[in-house]
């Protein structure tokens, strides 16, 4: 059977908010019976951006990550939710009943991505259930994907087998994986929001002028391999990018057939790492940052 599952590119996410607005019109103040009752004006929405940024001047970058509900195929608060409080659709789409979930604030403390917020006025404890009530009644797509200016977010209503090609083909990843959740909310580009890199400026010194060295080339090592290669660009700047958090030491070679050549090592901990001007020459001594 097709389900629904959704990707968003953190690349293309420019925190517009559209995702997090179009949410509060459409259920704030509004009931849809068998779905929501109406969410609260105040207070943290069922959908939210949060923000990383990376690096330091002039080489930084900002991410954004849409965060929601992620119809977790083997959903906790499901398991919390007896008696039919919490239920998966065959198509995928976890609800809420607006009725037996009642009073369950257990089932906020239940979701380990802090996807479920709790409406005191009304007791209950609510989520972004995928816009179920539009798609019901004919929609194409939750409103979250027709607000999006960038297509950061895409809907797909596909089998298991075919979403699963998916994931192999985009790279795509789910958030925590290690909770064994199974959820279907999938990001690509993930790794500008959670992972690190490691950049220069590659530049020489002719006659007391400093030139950027363009189409040096530069090779990333790590535990004695060759783990990526790039060029310098035009400004001379190179980047590696998706580097784990706590990864260790790096080796740096940067070699240009005119200008030169540098070694650097550099070890990367909990922030990326930019290195600044590295002064390419004949000869060279090894750095350590």
């Amino acid at each position: 059977m097709n389900k629904w599952n959704l990707i968003i590119d953190v690349a293309q996410c420019e925190n517009c908010n559209n995702c997090v607005l179009a949410a509060k019109d459409e259920l704030v103040g509004n009931e849809f019976p068998g779905y929501s009752a109406p969410h609260a004006p105040q207070g943290t929405g069922v959908i939210r951006i949060e923000r990383v940024t990376r690096g330091s001047t002039p080489m930084v970058d900002a991410a954004y990550l849409p965060r929601m509900c992620n119809h977790c195929d083997d959903a906790p608060c499901q398991k919390v939710g007896d008696a039919g409080a919490v239920t998966q659709r065959p198509d995928g789409i976890v609800l809420f009943d607006p009725v037996k979930a009642k009073g369950r604030r257990d089932l906020v403390a239940a979701c380990p991505y802090g996807a479920i917020v709790w409406n005191e006025a009304l007791q209950l404890p609510q989520t972004w259930f995928f816009d179920a009530h539009l798609l019901d009644g004919g929609w194409k797509e939750p409103r979250c994907v027709s607000v999006c200016p960038t297509s950061a977010i895409q809907a797909l209503k596909i089998s298991d087998e075919d979403m699963a090609s998916k994931v192999e083909q985009l790279g795509l990843r789910s958030l925590n994986p290690e909770w064994k959740t199974r959820p279907r909310i999938y990001y690509r580009n993930l790794d500008r929001f959670d992972q690190l890199f490691v950049g220069g400026s590659a530049v020489s010194d002719v006659a007391g002028i400093v030139n950027c060295c363009a189409d040096a080339e530069v090779i990333l090592q790590h535990d004695g391999r060759d783990i990526a290669r790039t060029k310098t660009d035009d400004f001379g700047d190179f980047k590696f990018d998706g580097l784990a958090p706590g990864s260790g030491v790096y080796n740096i070679m940067v070699d240009h057939p005119s200008a030169g050549s540098a070694r650097l090592k550099v070890s990367i901990f909990e922030t990326s790492v930019y290195l600044g001007n590295i002064e390419l020459a004949s000869s060279f001594a090894t750095s350590s940052l």
